[in-house]
């Protein structure tokens, strides 16, 4: 990384097969390897006494001690920051993490945030749970088609909104230039959960979205070899005209030190305070293999969506047109309630990862599950793999059937991650498992809808 911070990225301009490839990387002075070395050092060595006190001091924004800032992951960084359209990232240890590190810098306890309900089962959990035992809380929006749902959730202690580009399991996909005027509107960022989209699909960033976060784990690294995680800082909130108040950001933190804010200026405040805060002080640390791992899983990003899309096409058509198939929750298939939205903001191709519901419900569900030899059951998404799994019994366990119904989670829902495998396989190996739910004497009804919604 060459001792500066933050990075700076000079691949502006160029494409976006060019830049996953290039974006972020850094000379290497030593041997001039033309691939990112693996930096494994814990911590780096200081010139002088007054270089050790700036770099705590943050006066000088060199290397200070891996667990915040490493060269190695600084490349990912870079090249997630670019693809994203961002002013800056920082990589974390999960997902979990960075959608953790994100709020916990965002709000402080007593403060709310307000979230759409169709996000991750374990992302809702983290909220119900972890936040909560923080004293964060979190007001769900189920439709957020409705503005009386935002006007009743947004109160003056809301500091944040959090949503998914492309919801999973359901596929039931999110306006984010929506949400982002509602965002505005109030006077608080809106964070973005880009994991199943890729900034391959959509940049929420150039939606109006202030923060976007990854389960890097997925479709950036792309082989299901690491778990990371990643924090895009947008760099155009105006944290300090904002109605709400963010001091940590916006005020001194040590007698006769500037803010953030004030150090860093507006477009790289969030990205460092993360960082040297929230990041710091949690330790969610990426290991340096695992970055090297997902800057090099990057430079393919746009071949592999490109086969998971067209994967995943085929797939939610041919499932839709077997009769022992009661629904398909793809929203690129015409019938579903968000199809023309669909259309607008991705062509149709809303990611890889959407739910189907088997007839037979519970038992229908196990047949099929247990038949399938190309699908790997794993709890997994995203990756080269295709993969498939029932959430009623694993992802949405804790659910209680009530919260479980109101999130479209019936018994014989199974959710699939369409790997870059063969499609007639594919296609087969899913046939194969619909063949011995119909020997079991279970189909779907008559009346059922072939495409898009419920049967």
């Amino acid at each position: 990384m060459s001792g500066v911070w933050p990075p700076h990225y000079d691949w502006e301009g160029f494409g976006f097969d060019t830049r996953q490839v290039h974006a972020g990387e850094q000379p290497e002075p030593g041997h001039g390897s033309r691939v990112t070395p693996i930096h494994l050092a814990n911590a780096f060595r200081f010139e002088s006494f007054d270089q050790t006190h700036g770099r705590f001091a943050g006066t000088d924004e060199g290397q200070l001690y891996s667990r915040h800032l490493n060269p190695t992951n600084a490349v990912a960084e870079g090249r997630i920051a670019s693809l994203e359209a961002g002013a800056g990232a920082v990589v974390v240890g999960s997902g979990t993490a960075a959608i953790s590190t994100t709020l916990i810098a965002l709000l402080e306890a007593g403060d709310r945030f307000v979230s759409t309900a169709s996000i991750y089962s374990g992302t809702q959990i983290l909220f119900d749970r972890a936040l909560k035992r923080l004293g964060i809380g979190v007001d769900y929006v189920h439709d957020w088609h409705d503005p009386a749902e935002w006007a009743a959730a947004i109160g003056p202690s809301t500091k944040a909104v959090f949503t998914e580009t492309i919801p999973n399991p359901k596929n039931d996909i999110v306006d984010v230039e929506l949400v982002a005027r509602i965002a505005a509107d109030a006077g608080i960022p809106l964070v973005v959960d880009n994991t199943v989209a890729t900034p391959y699909l959509v940049r929420p960033l150039e939606l109006g979205a202030s923060i976007v976060v990854h389960s890097s784990t997925k479709f950036l690294a792309g082989h299901g070899a690491g778990i990371s995680g990643a924090v895009v800082d947008g760099g155009t909130f105006d944290w300090r005209g904002s109605p709400r108040a963010y001091p940590l950001l916006t005020d001194p933190q040590s007698p006769g030190a500037p803010s953030f804010l004030d150090r860093l200026g507006p477009r790289h405040a969030f990205a460092g305070y993360l960082r040297l805060t929230a990041v710091n002080d949690l330790g969610p640390a990426l290991s340096p293999f695992t970055g090297f791992l997902l800057q090099q899983g990057i430079e393919t990003l746009s071949l592999r969506m490109e086969r998971h899309l067209e994967n995943a096409v085929a797939v939610a058509r041919w499932l839709a047109d077997q009769p022992e198939v009661e629904s398909v929750d793809y929203a690129g298939l015409p019938g579903h309630p968000d199809h023309a939205l669909a259309e607008r903001l991705y062509g149709g191709r809303t990611g890889s990862v959407f739910a189907f519901t088997v007839a037979g419900g519970l038992d229908g569900a196990r047949i099929l599950i247990d038949r399938l030899q190309v699908f790997s059951r794993m709890t997994n998404i995203g990756d080269t793999r295709s993969m498939a799994i029932h959430p009623g019994t694993t992802t949405h366990l804790s659910f209680d059937d009530e919260r479980r119904a109101r999130l479209g989670i019936p018994p014989g829902l199974i959710r699939l991650s369409i790997g870059i495998e063969t499609l007639d396989d594919l296609i087969a190996d899913l046939r194969h498992g619909l063949d011995a739910v119909a020997a079991a004497g279970l189909a779907a009804t008559e009346d059922h809808v072939l495409v898009g919604g419920h049967r």
